[in-house]
């Protein structure tokens, strides 16, 4: 499925307040284009109007003007059947007005001298007596105008507000709704981070993921929020104003219209090399927080082994190229946005005067003040919302480059989550010919068979490489066989909902990992089937509780990232506890004990005792004198199973098992010595 319309679904997840928010939009823009509409007639009618036909009356209404003794009323205020006596006009000669009492054959270039109105057009010419009026009674004349120009000023003040209540309105629906899209995308992204593969995690690094669920969501978060608002904001504006515009002149309007062609060419020719740009850039940026990540975890190491100068000197070749790219980005911007649009705004300018040419701002023009005040005013206005849309191309570009990085993790093939239980394992084990590898043709695990029955102990060894943890991926369904057949309780694991498989199996690792949060809830990992009770009993069993009583907070004591307040013993007594606290029927201890001191392995020694009761144990150790009571021990060699049975037998094959233990048994005698 394509970006585009991926996004589009998400928003159409909120379809109802988006449209709501684009009706609340639709009146505040007709309410606001109304504007030039009000301020054309205040001009025509109620300013420049002064200079229509003027009749004597017999009426003394409200719009008749006395002026020398007789009543004055304008042509447009006459009711229909109402006398009319003879014609007078006022005309304007630069700032003065002029009464002349009578009418006048033409209009055109106006000269006064002397008590003379001259008018001129072309060949001829015409001469009035006049007299100026004085400001007294100029006013007079526009006093019937008054209340015309308060309504009209009322009506526009009330559109003014009525347009910023929608105005509120839709923004506020807008953002509402592109903030709760990106929420939903956010916790799709996440949720899709727990349905993938642990193999996934293997080929990415966890910084790069990060940056897809925090800065890649957040630059989608800005298309909704801020790019896409502004769009469908300036497609209305850009809509209502030349609606306005056809209104006023068709032919002006469709000359105008060859800024939409103009701005869809620019907009393709941008993305073109705006979206190159931003891969590269979007990239750089996941790959800095990657190293970010990466040195934050191996700040040990990167100081022990002196290597802070050859990280920064990495750091900075990303850096660089993220910004060589930011400027050339900055360039392509700063070359086609304002300029653009000034350009545009210019041309619409000259065509407006070449349209209308110079008589339109003389006497007798084609036409009138008020509708090129509107032009005017609605071109300014036009040119507004194609700014805004200029302006957020880059943000744009940004957000689909970044939504398409978003969607190909979440294209990724992951395994739904199933409800339901199954009832719980006795813990027989079957290995049928199992194959494996983690890449294609290079097998690490090669025709593994062997069987482990209900509450005995199994124990792998062999050197680095030899496949001990593989064996116990593939238990746990991390990663998936290539050939043969893993049998829990003479159920095939492929056949299982991995939810389920797992939920009678418990892991402790070499190098436990604890959560952010307290003691207690990395025992329990807040799963509410487990009991405080539960939790400090397990705590207990294990041996945690002495460590534990001289904390300030006792179980809920706070427990930072990987629990590096504690020391390797604490934290892998929380882990067993953890493991004892949820029941498993198989427990797997990957080198549980290899990096424990003496003192606190007798400690977990006697946990092992409690933990291993009625349950399939399987233990990766490479102190074979921790296994020596293990019912079955298998000696791997090269992905195969060179050597099993229990300690006794193996010591009697005289094979590799009893070299293993004599090396191990003389490296303890002669560190002794």
């Amino acid at each position: 499925m394509r970006v585009g319309k991926r996004l589009f679904n998400y928003a159409l997840l909120y379809k109802k307040s988006i449209l709501l928010a684009l009706l609340m939009l639709t009146i505040a823009v007709m309410a606001e284009l109304t504007g030039p509409f009000i301020a054309k007639k205040m001009i025509d009618n109620h300013i420049l109007g002064i200079e229509f036909k003027w009749y004597e009356t017999e009426l003394t209404d409200k719009k008749a003007v006395s002026f020398q003794g007789t009543w004055y009323k304008r042509d447009d205020h006459f009711l229909e059947n109402e006398s009319r006596g003879e014609e007078v006009r006022i005309l304007q000669v630069g700032r003065k007005y002029y009464f002349i009492d009578q009418a006048i054959a033409f209009d055109g270039e106006r000269i006064a001298e002397k008590g003379k109105l001259i008018i001129q057009k072309g060949d001829e010419r015409k001469e009035y007596t006049a007299r100026e009026l004085t400001a007294e009674e100029l006013y007079q004349f526009y006093k019937p105008e008054i209340p015309g120009l308060v309504t009209l000023l009322g009506i526009y003040f009330f559109l003014l507000v009525f347009a910023s209540f929608f105005q509120y309105g839709k923004s506020y629906l807008l953002q509402t709704s592109a903030n709760q899209i990106i929420q939903k995308m956010r916790m799709d992204v996440f949720g899709q981070t727990q349905r993938l593969p642990i193999q996934y995690f293997d080929n990415l690094p966890a910084g790069k993921v990060v940056s897809r669920v925090t800065n890649d969501t957040e630059a989608v978060r800005e298309l909704y929020v801020t790019v896409l608002a502004t769009f469908f904001t300036s497609s209305i504006y850009m809509i209502g104003i030349f609606t306005a515009l056809f209104l006023l002149d068709a032919k002006l309007a469709a000359i105008c219209l060859l800024v939409i062609p103009i701005i869809v060419v620019w907009i393709i020719l941008y993305r073109k090399f705006a979206s190159k740009y931003n891969h590269v850039i979007r990239s750089r940026l996941s790959d800095i927080n990657g190293m970010i990540n990466e040195s934050i975890q191996g700040m040990p190491i990167i100081h022990a082994f002196r290597r802070s100068n050859q990280t920064m000197e990495e750091f900075e070749k990303f850096n660089k190229e993220h910004f060589a790219y930011q400027n050339k980005l900055l360039n392509l911007n700063s070359l086609t946005g304002h300029n653009l649009v000034h350009v545009l705004r210019n041309l619409a300018f000259v065509a407006l005067i070449w349209y209308f040419g110079g008589a339109s701002l003389g006497v007798g023009s084609v036409v009138s003040m008020g509708v090129l005040y509107a032009f005017v005013d609605y071109l300014n206005r036009l040119f507004h919302p194609v700014v805004d849309v200029v302006n957020k191309l880059a943000q744009l570009e940004q957000a689909l480059v970044a939504s398409e990085r978003v969607f190909q993790l979440m294209n990724e093939k992951g395994v739904d989550v199933q409800e339901g239980e199954i009832p719980r394992f006795k813990g027989d084990v079957v290995f049928d010919q199992v194959t494996f590898g983690y890449k294609k043709d290079e097998n690490v695990l090669k025709n593994i068979s062997f069987e482990a029955n209900q509450g005995e102990t199994v124990a792998l060894v062999g050197h680095t490489g030899s496949g001990k943890s593989s064996i116990m991926n593939l238990l746990l369904r991390f990663y998936e066989i290539n050939q043969g057949n893993i049998y829990i309780d003479g159920m095939n694991i492929k056949e299982m909902p991995v939810q389920h498989l797992r939920k009678h199996m418990g892991i402790v690792l070499q190098d436990p990992f604890l959560f952010t949060g307290t003691i207690a809830s990395n025992v329990s990992l807040d799963d509410p089937t487990i009991t405080r009770e539960m939790v400090e009993k397990a705590l207990k069993d294990v041996g945690a509780e002495e460590f534990v009583s001289l904390l300030p907070q006792g179980y809920d004591e706070p427990v930072i990232e990987k629990g590096s307040t504690l020391s390797s013993g604490q934290r892998q007594l929380i882990s067993f506890a953890r493991a004892l606290a949820f029941n498993p029927a198989i427990l797997i201890l990957d080198e549980a004990t290899a990096n424990i001191d003496t003192e606190t392995e007798s400690v977990i020694q006697n946990a092992l005792e409690i933990l291993k009761k009625g349950r399939t144990t399987f233990v990766i150790a490479h102190r074979l004198s921790t296994i020596k009571n293990a019912d079955q021990i298998l000696v791997l060699h090269k992905g195969e199973i060179v050597e099993s049975g229990n300690h006794d037998t193996l010591m009697r094959l005289n094979g590799r098992y009893h070299q293993m233990y004599q090396l191990q048994q003389g490296h303890k005698e002669s560190t002794a010595v």
